[in-house]
């Protein structure tokens, strides 16, 4: 027997948080009668309906895809474009990818129907920490990575504080491969955050996600998370050790 609201946000309908005011409000049925009481714990065998459509409640699934340039971050795309479900053509459950990586953006990407574990690693509160490479325009100074470091003004705000390496430059070719971790997920922050600098993105990978990696993968490969892995995650993000940058 688990919450009923526990129960729809693992079917990936909405958040917890939301699922009990569409309980409240009377929008969820359970075996054709209206439960309004957040306390409701349900079996496997009752029916749920949220806003009269029944929700099916599949088995979690978890995986890590190694995302490559020119796949978008979607179940679909109006323009027609490859996105990453395309790469899971044999997984019947209904995954959608936790976050985005750019088009232009390889690297780890995490895809799940557990809505609740989907929006505890998108929620903003709960970043964990995330690896990128950067090869980059010209070569960065050091007191251009410090203000990386400390933060940078974006149209949207200051970034959190970051982690910075200047990797290797090549003078001949007159750029440079950064290493910075972020706990943030802005829409293409890494990228604007080195255009803030003077050092524009030629080519950028997110390497890692938390303790997760792309070791034994190539671009297109997939893996499922191990059980572990999926708790470890949770344990992360729950108690705000995903924004230790180490």
């Amino acid at each position: 027997m688990e919450r009923l609201q526990k129960v729809i946000a693992q079917a990936g309908i909405t958040s917890r948080r939301k699922a009990e005011e569409m309980i409240k409000e009377g929008k969820v049925k359970v075996n054709g009668k209206v439960v309004k009481e957040l306390g409701t714990k349900v079996s496997s065998s009752d029916k749920i309906e949220v806003n009269e459509i029944p929700i099916s409640r599949e088995d979690k699934k978890y995986f890590l895809f190694y995302k490559p340039r020119g796949v978008i971050s979607a179940v679909s795309d109006d323009k027609g474009r490859k996105v990453v479900t395309d790469y899971f053509p044999h997984v019947s459950e209904r995954i959608y990818p936790i976050g985005r990586l750019d088009y232009d953006t390889s690297g780890l990407i995490i895809l799940s129907n557990d809505g609740e574990f989907t929006n505890l690693l998108a929620h903003p509160r709960y970043g964990i920490q995330k690896l990128y490479i950067a090869k980059v325009k010209g070569i960065p100074t050091k007191e251009s990575l410090r203000r990386l470091e400390k933060g940078i003004k974006l149209e949207d705000g200051m970034t959190a504080p970051a982690k910075v390496k200047l990797k290797s430059i090549d003078k001949s070719k007159g750029s440079a491969i950064i290493e910075i971790v972020i706990t943030e997920g802005r829409n293409r922050q890494v990228r604007r955050m080195m255009e803030a600098i003077g050092h524009p993105v030629l080519k950028l990978k997110r390497e890692q996600y938390g303790f997760l990696h792309l070791r034994g993968l190539n671009a297109g490969e997939f893996r499922e998370l191990t059980p572990h892995e999926v708790k470890q995650l949770r344990h992360l993000a729950e108690n705000g050790e995903g924004r230790n940058l180490g």
